[in-house]
Order: structure tokens, then C-alpha cells, then sequence
């Protein structure tokens, strides 16, 4: 089902919440791209976070937008219910200066509503971006958000320390915590830790070289967050960690914990013309990243989802033309709070299944969205899949097709449109979004 009410444009990078007070209540957030003429008659384009809107269990929606305080553009939307119904909306607000004609580095920021998502507050900064695109500051990135109780949320996020000329300089986690609906913040803390199996960008054990953060609230009320941590600097492969984190703070009190470790190096993908890593036959850009979710029914059990190459077989060609890929959906969990977690496994499944996310059903079952290519034999089409736990903690899935039709990146885009390095593939895409987000009624 469309939510948009707007344009043509597209959207990306979906993430959605229910809200427990009200299951036919639900709001949905998504990349809205905006195509505007300007008086000297080019087209130029910008992207908002909007807010979709249901009240009807899905049947009818409404595009509602968040007032964007200023910024020019918003981008990574995330959402979330309380315990009580308010809802939150964090995202990132891009900005231009004086001094800053390429662009200001992005601030996290989060609006705000007590009445289902009808309306919402102005957004009110998180933690500020320093610095502009390409020069020494602080670009903060890819948040994410979880609620509880009445008035409590908290944000993560990537903070890469940008030196000259924008060279990094290593990539932690931050979190930040409100106790007043979304009113105020706390002051950012770093949460990533260090550990014997960090990589630290200064060669120590810090484990300062992450990013794609996810927090969840667990049934007893431990915080945990999951992210990607760089494990090699010759290769780039990275292991997922967990690390529990304090509700009233954000400081974290436990971890980090290894969950496993994640085959997406630079030498488990093909190369896009951007430099990125991709699929067979494709040029949109992909990486390994899921979730946690934590088990309504057990405060003590976590599940942990991504997508890598494990079951490819290597070596993979660097040219997506000549690599035949297989992406599969990885899930580990744990049931002592994240301390230690099962043998990472996969969802297995013929061609590219990626961007995964988890969610746990009030049955304690769990259940992971993700796109999938199984349903072309040429591992060119996707459509979404949802895969559900046959019985709670087994980590055995049945899927289901839920999409009535498939997509082609690989040729054809209408905005994504990159260069056509091989001449049967014309126009691909080079951008789907980072993630794609599912929840569920408990």
C-alpha cells in the first residue's frame, strides 16, 4: 500500500513504530525526495523526513511533515512509541552557512507528539554537527531511536571525527536520553567501549571505528544497543557488538559483547562505479546492516539480524558484471541480556537477500523483514520477505512473499540513475536507501 499523499518523487529508507496504546494506530518515516524549478528553470532536488500517518490499522494514511526548524534537508529518519503513546521522531538536519558554502555538517535532532503523530513539535537539536562537508568537525550519522515508559527515549548515533580535508578519524557511539516527552536532552555520551577484539583507530582496543547504531528496550527495562564495529583494517570486515546502557544516562554499564563476526569486507563484494560495495549485475550500494530487537515476553532474551557474504562463494570478482552473489539474512540471539549470543545463522535462500530488521511479536516469536532476490532466478529482481520464528527461541523460519510485485535496480531508474557501465544493464540505480525498518504489535 502507497502512504505518500506528496509527489512522484521517491522515498527511502523506511522505519515505522506501533503504537501499544493503539494497534490501528502506526506512523511510518521515510526519505521524501522534493523536485523543484527554479526561476532559471533547472530542477533541483532536496530530501525531507516526513511523518505517515494511520489511524485505521494501515487502511488509509496521511503524509504529514515535520517542521524542519530551519534545515534545508533531513535525512535517516527513525521512530518510536512510549509506553504511553507519544511518539518520536529522530532524524538528521543538514544545513548551509556563511562560512560553508559546501554544506554544514548534519545535528541530530527529534520532534515530538502526544496525539498519534497528527501533530508535531519543532525539532529540537540532539547533538550539533561541527565543521562542513569535506573539512575538520564532526558529522554525526545514522540515528536511531527507542521509547519507554512515559516521556523516555533515547538516541544513538555515529560520530566521525572528520580531520583535514574531512579525513577520518575514527567513528564512535553516542547516546543521548530524555525524561520529559522529547522536550530536553541529555548531553551526548559515548557508549562504544573498548574491548580485546576492538580495532581502535589509534591501534589500541577502543572500539571507535562503528557505525549503524540501534537501540532497543528490553521487557525488564535494560536499554542495549547493536552496532557494526571495524574487526580488521586490511580488509574492512566488521563484527557486530551489543552493549547495555543505563535508561536514566545513557552511560553505558555493560559491554561491549561480541555477537559475531560479519563477512563484508572489501574483498566479499563486488565494487560499484562509486567505489561502494554492491550485488551481481547492480550498482546501488549495500552493506551488512540490521538490528536488535528485544523479546516482549523475556527481558533477558535479544535477537541480532544482518546480511552478509558468507555463502558466496569467493573469490568475488571487483566487477559486479562478472560476480554471482549470495547475500544471505544472518541472525544470532542470547538469553542472559546480551552477555554471550548463539552461533550466527543463516536464512538461507537462493541470490541476495539484505537490509534486515527484526522485530519480536507479543508471542515472544521473531520475525525479520528483508529484500529479496530469490524470487528472480537471474538474482536481479527484489520483493520483501518476511520471515517468522515457527516457535519462539528456535531461530527456524517459514518466509512469505508480502510484496504483489517486483523491483528491477538494475536497470531503467528514473532518479537514482547512475552511469551504465555495461551497456545490457542501462540506466541502474545507485541508491535503494541504508535500511528498511519493520515493527510489531506486542
Amino acid at each position: 500500500m502507497s502512504t505518500d499523499c506528496e509527489g512522484v518523487a521517491p522515498h527511502n529508507e523506511t522505519s515505522i513504530a506501533v503504537n501499544p496504546t493503539n494497534p490501528f494506530n502506526m506512523i511510518g518515516g521515510a526519505n521524501d525526495y522534493q523536485l523543484k524549478l527554479s526561476a532559471g528553470g533547472t530542477v533541483n532536488e532536496t530530501v525531507f523526513s516526513r511523518a505517515h500517518v494511520t489511524f485505521d490499522g494501515g487502511a488509509t494514511w496521511t503524509t504529514v511533515p515535520l517542521d524542519a526548524n530551519g534545515y534545508i534537508a533531513t535525512g535517516d529518519p527513525a521512530v518510536a512509541f512510549d509506553a504511553v503513546g507519544n511518539a518520536y521522531y529522530a532524524t538528521l538536519g543538514f544545513g548551509f552557512g556563511q562560512a560553508s558554502p559546501t554544506g554544514k555538517n548534519p545535528d541530530v535532532i527529534v520532534a515530538h507528539s502526544s496525539d498519534g503523530g497528527a501533530t508535531w513539535s519543532s525539532a529540537v537539536v540532539v547533538a550539533k554537527g561541527t565543521g562542513s562537508f569535506g573539512s575538520k568537525g564532526t558529522f554525526n550519522d545514522k540515528e536511531y531511536i527507542a521509547a519507554w515508559g512515559s516521556g523516555n527515549a533515547i538516541v544513538t548515533y555515529t560520530k566521525f571525527r572528520d580531520g583535514i580535508r574531512g579525513s577520518y578519524g575514527g567513528s564512535p557511539i553516542f547516546a543521548s536520553v530524555t525524561h520529559d516527552g522529547g522536550a530536553t536532552w541529555s548531553a551526548p555520551v559515548e557508549i562504544s567501549g573498548s574491548a580485546p577484539f576492538c580495532v581502535g583507530f589509534f591501534g589500541d582496543t577502543t572500539c571507535d571505528q562503528n557505525q549503524g547504531s540501534v537501540p532497543a528496550v528490553a521487557a525488564n527495562g535494560a536499554i542495549y544497543v547493536a552496532f557494526l564495529s571495524t574487526r580488521e583494517t586490511t580488509t574492512f570486515t566488521d563484527q557486530y557488538l551489543v552493549v547495555q546502557v543505563d535508561p536514566a544516562t545513557g552511560q553505558r554499564v555493560g559491554g561491549p559483547f561480541k555477537v559475531g563476526d560479519v563477512a563484508d569486507g572489501i574483498a566479499d563484494y563486488p565494487i560499484n562505479e562509486d567505489g561502494r560495495q554492491t550485488y551481481q549485475d547492480s550498482q546501488f550500494r549495500t552493506w551488512a546492516l540490521g538490528n536488535i530487537a528485544a523479546d516482549p515476553t523475556d527481558g533477558q532474551h535479544l535477537a541480532v539480524v544482518w546480511s552478509d557474504m558468507r555463502n558466496t562463494v569467493h573469490p568475488v570478482p571487483q566487477d559486479p558484471y562478472q560476480a554471482k552473489t549470495n547475500s544471505d539474512v544472518i541472525v544470532s540471539q542470547s538469553a542472559n541480556g546480551g552477555r554471550t549470543w548463539s552461533a550466527p545463522a543463516a536464512i538461507a535462500a537462493r541470490g541476495d537477500q539484505f537490509m534486515p530488521w527484526a522485530s519480536y511479536g507479543g508471542d515472544g516469536r521473531l520475525r525479520v523483514g528483508y529484500f529479496d532476490r530469490s524470487y528472480d532466478p537471474a538474482n536481479h529482481k527484489f520483493g520483501y520477505t518476511l520471515a517468522a520464528e515457527k516457535r519462539a527461541g528456535t531461530l527456524a523460519f517459514t518466509t512469505a512473499q508480502l510484496t504483489t510485485a517486483l523491483s528491477d535496480p538494475t536497470r531503467d531508474d528514473r532518479w537514482f540513475s547512475g552511469r551504465t557501465p555495461n551497456a545490457a544493464f542501462p540506466h541502474p540505480t545507485s541508491f535503494l536507501g541504508d535500511y528498511s525498518g519493520i515493527d510489531g504489535a506486542q
